[in-house]
């Protein structure tokens, strides 16, 4: 694949994997707006291992603090960081199942861009209704066990491209009543084990294959992907301390309707 294909895929990730404007929904437009090849699922599942990373060194005290709690729970001893552990994994079950079944029995059925366009408009309207209607001041780790599921069952949802991943579990944190940070902290955070999942099936994929080239295709996408992530997060995290979600829905409900327009037209 072209180096140039490569660094707009990775630049097109790392921007859009953590903002809640989907990344797969970018990625699957890259192709339909450029006229290039579609470059598959493997090299977007290797940009979003690529940004895995970025959002491990970001959080990376919530992280250490969720692995010592676990180690802390199996020694018999309770610590602050198992609570969020907990959390984490009761919302993953649901996407953990959900995505196993989309890979197994047909992983580009929503790769369409009519899809998209509709998803991008109703999940970014979706996600200005819960930032405006529902308060802001809860925290992570005063969520119950059960508003973690439901975080984890909204998840699932972005398998859809045009929903977001991010989009849709921070607009169910800030259903909860989580404050704008928070929720986004806590999405991000499920980011890890969601994409360390679809990285693993991927890997199983190119393994299979035995394509070399496309190996050093995706180590390349990803690491671009990186370095394109860990800005925008730390961009994102710094936005929400003084401002809402409303720029990121109004980009969402002009790029449907682009979208629309280029469909219908």
């Amino acid at each position: 694949m072209p180096l140039l294909q490569l660094f707009v895929l990775a630049l097109v990730q790392g921007i859009t994997e953590f903002l809640p404007i989907s990344s797969s929904a970018h990625l699957v437009l890259v192709p339909y707006f450029t006229g290039w090849d579609d470059q598959g699922l493997l090299i977007d599942v290797a940009v979003h291992v690529g940004t895995l990373l970025a959002v491990l060194i970001y959080f990376r005290r919530d992280v250490i603090d969720m692995i010592v709690g676990i180690v802390g729970l199996l020694s018999g001893r309770r610590r602050e960081g198992a609570r969020l552990a907990a959390q984490v994994i009761v919302a993953s079950i649901p996407v953990v199942i959900a995505g196993a079944a989309l890979h197994r029995f047909g992983p580009d059925i929503f790769r369409n861009v009519e899809i998209i366009a509709w998803a991008t408009i109703g999940f970014g309207i979706l996600l200005g209704a819960a930032d405006r209607l529902f308060p802001a001041t809860g925290r992570v780790g005063e969520m119950s066990y059960g508003g973690a599921l439901f975080v984890g069952l909204a998840q699932c949802l972005a398998l859809i491209p045009g929903t977001s991943r991010s989009g849709i579990t921070m607009t169910a944190g800030r259903v909860l009543g989580l404050q704008r940070r928070e929720a986004a902290r806590f999405a991000l955070l499920l980011s890890i084990p969601a994409i360390l999942g679809a990285g693993t099936l991927a890997g199983v994929d190119l393994a299979s294959a035995g394509d070399t080239r496309l190996t050093l295709d995706a180590l390349i996408a990803g690491a671009l992907a990186f370095v394109a992530a860990l800005i925008a997060i730390a961009a994102m995290m710094a936005w929400l301390k003084r401002a809402s979600f409303t720029p990121f829905v109004i980009y969402r409900v002009a790029l449907g309707v682009l979208l629309l327009y280029l469909i219908y037209a």
